[in-house]
């Protein structure tokens, strides 16, 4: 019987690309750069490039967070400190905490019918004040921050973490419910979990990462869940 659900928070309960969004063309103003798309395409491949080296333990999350801006900088031709700006984004970073659309009535509707738990790989200083802002903690039984917990999703030593967290806890009562393939899927996969995939935007899936289940709409999961033995 199914009882513990894992959440991913960003674009999965939060609307991480909205606040980023705005976070990142606020920072680049005050820092002298005009946010074109064209600008913020590029910020954004070079920030899905260094997450998943991150992902792969090629990189730690401090060199993430600063060495994103840097490159970026070099590319642009403009000088300026990759931590102190990056220290600003995160700042700014940490005011955001929109919904995606759904989430709120479906934590209301999951928490009275399973225990939650959130599973984020995102940096405390940010995500603990959205929590808070958001109002989100009432609804999870435990809230695991990788950077708090010393480990990274996707790694088992992330999950083993959350896991011996939880009294009693048993792999087949559980699923982690996530919008990344690479951290969420495979990550949850690779700790012996059931996964469902998150993919509102169509993305195309891959081969060599395989979801127990998919869903288009937050307003699925429940009944997916229920399904589920």
């Amino acid at each position: 019987m199914l009882k513990n659900i894992f959440l991913d928070l960003d674009d999965t309960i939060l609307n991480f690309t909205a606040g980023e969004a705005k976070a990142l063309s606020q920072t680049l103003r005050e820092a002298g750069i005009e946010p074109t798309e064209a600008i913020l395409d590029r910020y954004h491949i070079i920030n899905t490039a260094h997450w998943e080296l991150l992902e792969e333990g090629r990189l730690t999350r401090d060199e993430v967070l600063v060495q994103r801006f840097e490159q970026l900088f070099r590319e642009l031709g403009v000088d300026h400190s990759g931590k102190a700006i990056s220290e600003r984004y995160e700042g700014l970073l940490s005011r955001q905490h929109g919904f995606m659309p759904g989430a709120e009535q479906l934590l209301k509707d999951l928490s009275s019918r399973y225990d939650l738990y959130l599973a984020s790989n995102g940096a405390a200083a940010v995500q603990n004040p959205r929590l808070d802002d958001a109002g989100l903690r009432p609804y999870f039984k435990g809230i695991f921050i990788s950077e708090e917990m010393g480990a990274d999703k996707p790694s088992k030593a992330f999950f083993d973490a959350c896991f011996a967290a939880i009294p009693g806890f048993r792999l087949e009562e559980t699923v982690m419910v996530g919008d990344s393939l690479t951290s969420d899927i495979r990550g949850g996969s690779n700790a012996g979990l059931r996964t469902v995939w998150f993919n509102p935007h169509g993305k195309e899936p891959r081969p060599d990462i395989r979801p127990s289940y998919t869903i288009h709409a937050l307003s699925e999961l429940l009944p997916l869940l229920a399904s589920i033995q």
